[in-house]
């Protein structure tokens, strides 16, 4: 166990092989809940299972009714949330610091207690369905879906989260079951929490509730393989939109890369949440051809993403790819001055801290840190491995990501 002073977070084992997380704090409101290495690259065949599962963590177990699990933070002002990444389910709640008991019960009961009710089964499946057809009608996030599937050829990370309306259908009850009971285990669990309470209570209330659980192994067959993207294809899809929508991106770096900082620190300059970026202000601000210009990185257990997404008029695609091309090229071969450095510098460590503020988001960033690294990075070791990277450091990384050899480009028009 690692020992907390102050408001700082602390790391606990439970005797099954569950671990905690805990990281006192201010004011009332709090926010716990838990994560499972069960993302729809762990559906292997049964696309879109992790995220079926997810639903039906909410339908009913041994002991509620789906009803009574929707009401039973409702009804204290709070709120039960939960959704499914490519590697990863997450169930939490946000309340207040006296109901901290009960969104605990309630979390971990649904989460390993789920009873997967047969009629629950088939109106879920429908609703997912719905949500599929849903998705068709929002361009701007199903293009980001037909990338990974080009990106990632045959492969689980170029899979929908959602799955495909053939695969839902062929889902079974018996299947998910199965899923469940091989997925989440105590082994593949991380338990994260931020409230107003001593370590030492949040233990104890722990050892109650999640303690007694049988201590389960690790899945055997773990994530599929590495994949091997696919790179510089341009390819285009006929679709009847205003807009033409654009997706350009690259492979970059894992989780466990430590150049992942550097890049997420290029992102920022590049095309981040300011309207400074160079993207927004070369693309929207100065030639008027987009309304939004966004650039992202995605890091995955063993691989990254990096991607630019930005909607124009058809006629004006090329002109948009040529200036995006333009500022790649340009991270590639100059050097950030030190008054560029220091500017950038100061932005994005002034977010990072504004969004350390953020309960909710912070309390799920320690959950899956504690769920792959078994440690949390403090504000402070965040900020010194930002600043390690040095403007010549930076533009090795660009050359190692935005090279256009490596980029490739996906178009609705």
């Amino acid at each position: 166990m690692l020992s907390s002073n102050g408001l700082t977070p602390s790391i606990h084992t439970l005797s099954n092989g569950l671990r905690l997380i805990h990281k006192p704090c201010h004011g009332a409101l709090s926010c716990c809940g838990l994560v499972v290495k069960a993302g729809s690259r762990q559906d292997g065949e049964e696309a879109g299972m992790a995220h079926f599962t997810e639903h039906m963590l909410f339908k009913g177990t041994a002991k509620r009714k789906p009803h009574q699990i929707l009401n039973r933070m409702e009804r204290v002002g709070g709120e039960l949330n939960a959704y499914t990444t490519k590697e990863e389910t997450f169930v939490y709640s946000l309340f207040l610091k006296k109901d901290y008991r009960r969104a605990l019960e309630l979390v971990s009961d649904l989460f390993f207690n789920a009873s997967f009710p047969e009629a629950s089964f088939e109106t879920e499946r429908t609703i997912i369905l719905d949500e599929i057809n849903a998705y068709e009608d929002s361009p701007s996030e199903l293009i980001f879906d037909d990338f990974d599937h080009l990106f990632y050829p045959g492969h689980p990370l170029g899979r929908r989260i959602l799955g495909l309306p053939e695969t839902v259908n062929a889902l079974t009850r018996d299947d998910m079951v199965a899923f469940h009971r091989r997925q989440y285990t105590t082994q593949n669990v991380a338990f994260y929490s931020q409230a107003p309470l001593p370590f030492s209570k949040v233990v104890a209330l722990a050892e109650h509730y999640l303690g007694s659980l049988p201590m389960g192994e690790a899945p055997k067959n773990g994530a599929s393989a590495k994949p091997s993207p696919a790179k510089g294809f341009r390819q285009e899809m006929d679709k009847d939109t205003h807009q033409a929508h654009v997706v350009c991106g690259g492979e970059s770096f894992s989780l466990f890369e430590p150049a992942r900082t550097g890049l997420y620190f290029l992102n920022n300059i590049l095309g981040g949440p300011g309207m400074n970026s160079r993207l927004n202000l070369s693309m929207r601000e100065k030639s008027g051809l987009v309304y939004s210009v966004e650039s992202n990185v995605t890091s995955f257990t063993d691989t990254g993403l990096f991607t630019v997404y930005f909607g124009t008029d058809p006629k004006d695609v090329d002109r948009c790819l040529a200036l995006l091309h333009k500022e790649l090229k340009r991270l590639c071969e100059v050097p950030l001055t030190s008054l560029q450095w220091h500017a950038a510098r100061k932005q994005l460590l002034g977010q990072v801290q504004i969004s350390a503020e953020n309960k909710e988001n912070n309390t799920l960033s320690m959950g899956k840190s504690l769920l792959y690294f078994n440690h949390y990075d403090s504000l402070e070791t965040l900020i010194a491995k930002i600043e390690a990277f040095t403007p010549s450091r930076l533009r090795d990384l660009a050359n190692q990501v935005f090279h256009p050899d490596y980029l490739s480009t996906l178009i609705y028009r």
